[in-house]
């Protein structure tokens, strides 16, 4: 098959050879028109590429017209290079102009080489001609090997003036060619994965390759940036740029880091001048996989003088949150480290509106959408679509409907773990790990009591998530955010202790109203405590029967607070008294010291994450448990287990010191 696609190819090749050069120039601009109509997938990402580049100065119909200009441009230049292949150095000086061929003359008389800077712009095959108005040098280029042997032997056989490197063969024999004073031609525009070093290209991060700028710096070459032009039909200026400096301010060599990035700012200035003759349908933005962050990648990022991290274009990421608040609220390490991932990310998260004030004082959170209560999987995708582009969706729930809706909205990169059958809703899937945390997130075992060794932590699942795209993740919180006690009235001497008698998973994750109580009044025996109930509606009645017991000195909120509120009641507690629930995993977020009762639940998947000194969990052991259920078929002998005295020794463990420092 190699040989057969050989043989089109020197047919194609020979009819191009014979027809006239102004001819071939305009049969690849019709070609190159066709393509812009018909090869829809290098349409969008032209047009995607010069969105990411000119996009803040040029108009969607004009990013438009520059793609189909850029289309026939490159068409006839691919088509124009075949033939210009052969071309003498008489015919060299009749189809192109070059300016500054003096400056290769005079760097190559140093002695220690030349690092050619070339691209993919214009016509760029007429870079390996030039060495015909230098003979007396030795020209050179690094190259990638073509997959077809017969072509690849075929194009070497072109080139023969020019001595060929492949990458593939290492740089030991490129670093010998200039240091014995050869002109080496290195290309520095292609995206260059894993091994690139992370410089600003149009003001957006790429991967870049560091080869010019090791080159460079090993062999003391001189470094001269070159660019093709197209001037007219079957036209070219051939721009040869001064010497790049490879000395810093301080008159000390720069780093293979800074030197990178001068390169792509020198790249971006020669793409200026003729943006239709750079290879646009190139992903030079290309989204790593499966790390798209970039806080391990092993050669980091570089910032030419005078940018900043604040300057860069933004990696926009989209944070599909869960829909309950305690789940919510062990999200947010995963969702903080994602956002440290890399220094130019953007994080928005996408929640229900009930839950959607949670993240509004996340650090490293830069927008929330709210979700509307009854909103459709199309309305959602809506929304997404109105608050984009996004880079890459980061789905958190296993639902089907949560990958639907980022699949619907369009973004390119959408990455969760298998989940629910939506296995081709994603296009990067982390596998479920089992018990991989304990090896890998060794910060999370300070925080997390896993009773479960077989599983792991809710939240350790979620910062592994994060791991797996590059996120330096743990599975803690950091310091309590920002935001302090409330303005409250002053009640002298007086604890405030809040207590959370609800669940809204269901009757087995509820202790005993009447054991809340009994709690409540021994902690009062012993301290002087003003109680403050919280809850949601449906525990109204739960409230009520408490609130009873303990008289004056209780104010029942239950019903009465919004997610708003709650956090700001929260913070200006000195403790909680509490069940599992998402009221005990904000509290346990905002720095309130927590005393949690478990039932049916195990603490070791979904305990709160606060440092043993601000947590208690009251749990027994019993044969059944535990059990994940939401009505208990026996006798609810799990929560029966916990005892009043307990649960206010417990409380009174955590307020022993009289308060949390902020409310001091």
């Amino acid at each position: 098959m190699d040989y057969f696609v050989y043989l089109i190819y020197r047919a194609f090749t020979g009819l191009i050879a014979a027809l006239p050069l102004s001819a071939v120039y305009r049969i690849g601009q019709a070609l190159g028109w066709l393509g812009y109509l018909t090869c829809w997938p290098y349409r969008r990402l032209a047009v995607s590429n010069l969105t990411i580049a000119y996009g803040d100065g040029l108009s969607r119909p004009e990013i438009r017209r520059l793609a189909r200009l850029h289309f026939t441009t490159l068409g006839a230049n691919l088509l124009c290079s075949i033939k210009a292949s052969n071309f003498d150095a008489a015919r060299m000086r009749e189809i192109a102009q070059v300016e500054g061929m003096e400056t290769i003359r005079a760097a190559l008389e140093r002695g220690k080489g030349v690092v050619l800077i070339i691209s993919h712009i214009g016509n760029w095959e007429l870079f390996a001609q030039l060495c015909q108005f230098l003979p007396e040098f030795q020209w050179g280029t690094v190259y990638q090997p073509l997959g077809n042997r017969y072509i690849e032997a075929h194009m070497q056989r072109m080139r023969q003036k020019v001595q060929l490197f492949s990458r593939k063969s290492g740089f030991g024999a490129p670093t010998a060619f200039l240091r014995a004073g050869g002109a080496l031609g290195v290309l520095v525009d292609q995206h260059a994965g894993d091994g690139g070093i992370w410089a600003p290209f149009f003001g957006r991060l790429a991967s870049t390759s560091p080869l010019a700028a090791l080159l460079a710096l090993r062999t003391e070459a001189t470094v001269v940036p070159m660019a093709v032009h197209t001037a007219g039909t079957a036209r070219w200026r051939v721009v040869i740029s001064p010497p790049m400096s490879t000395v810093g301010p301080d008159g000390k060599p720069v780093t293979t880091e800074a030197f990178t990035a001068r390169i792509n700012a020198v790249l971006e200035a020669q793409i200026n001048t003729a943006p239709a003759d750079w290879f646009w349908v190139h992903n030079r933005w290309k989204t790593p996989r499966p790390k798209f962050l970039l806080a391990t990648y092993r050669r980091g990022m570089a910032l030419p003088p005078g940018m900043t991290t604040e300057t860069l274009k933004p990696f926009r990421i989209l944070v599909r949150s869960t829909n309950w608040l305690g789940d919510a609220v062990l999200t947010i390490p995963a969702l903080q480290a994602i956002a440290r991932g890399r220094p130019d990310a953007q994080v928005t998260v996408l929640a229900p509106e009930k839950i959607a004030g949670l993240f509004a004082d996340v650090p490293g959170v830069a927008a929330v959408l709210p979700i509307p209560a009854g909103a459709g999987v199309f309305g959602v995708a809506s929304i997404i679509r109105r608050a984009g582009p996004f880079d890459a969706a980061v789905i958190l729930p296993n639902s089907v409907r949560s990958a639907l809706e980022a699949w619907l909205a369009g973004v390119p990169r959408r990455v969760g773990y298998a989940g629910h059958r939506r296995r081709w809703l994603l296009n990067q899937m982390i596998p479920e790990p089992v018990d991989l945390y304990r090896k890998e997130l060794e910060s999370g075992e300070k925080v997390v009591r896993r009773l479960a060794p077989d599983k792991p932590h809710q939240a350790l699942r979620y910062a592994h998530l994060g791991k797996e795209i590059g996120a330096e993740a743990v599975a803690a919180f950091g310091e309590p955010p920002p935001g302090g006690p409330a303005a409250l009235p002053a009640r002298g001497a007086f604890l405030r202790i809040g207590l959370c008698p609800g669940a809204e998973y269901g009757p087995t994750k509820r202790w005993f109203p009447e054991r809340f109580a009994e709690a409540a009044k021994l902690v009062s025996g012993e301290r002087p405590v003003d109680w403050v109930l919280f809850g949601v509606e449906k525990d109204r009645a739960l409230g009520e029967t408490i609130a009873a017991a303990l008289g004056d000195r209780c104010e029942n909120r239950i019903g009465k607070t919004n997610l708003s509120e709650l956090m700001t009641e929260l913070r200006a507690c000195h403790a909680l008294l509490t069940n599992d629930t998402g009221t005990m995993h904000l509290a346990a977020y905002l720095g309130v010291p927590v005393a949690a009762v478990f039932g049916s639940t195990d603490p070791g998947l979904t305990g709160p994450l606060a440092p043993p000194e601000r947590v208690r969990i009251l749990r027994h052991q019993v044969e059944c448990s535990p059990c994940f259920l939401q009505q208990c078929p026996l006798d609810l002998r799990c929560m029966k287990a916990v005892s009043a005295e307990e649960a206010a020794a417990a409380v009174l463990a955590l307020v022993g010191e009289r308060s949390r420092p902020n409310l001091v």
